[in-house]
């Protein structure tokens, strides 16, 4: 899972976004949609990362202000 906040250079305000969810490109991972069909059971859980990763932040910097201030 990805958050996303933008954060407006003019202003300083932070507008959080939806989560977006990123897809893992890991054949080894059970939640990518490379990961093998056939790879189930005991065997995938010994080879196979069997979690998502923790959130990760994203927050680019806008240029001007944000869409509450601009509309003043």
């Amino acid at each position: 899972i990805l958050r996303v906040c933008y954060v407006y250079e003019k202003c300083g305000h932070v507008y959080p976004m939806p989560d977006q969810q990123v897809q893992c490109d890991n054949p080894r991972c059970k939640f990518s949609p490379l990961h093998s069909k056939s790879c189930q059971g005991s065997s995938c859980k010994q080879t196979c990362k069997q979690y998502r990763g923790h959130p990760q932040q994203y927050s680019p910097q806008m240029a001007g202000y944000c869409p509450g201030c601009t509309g003043r």
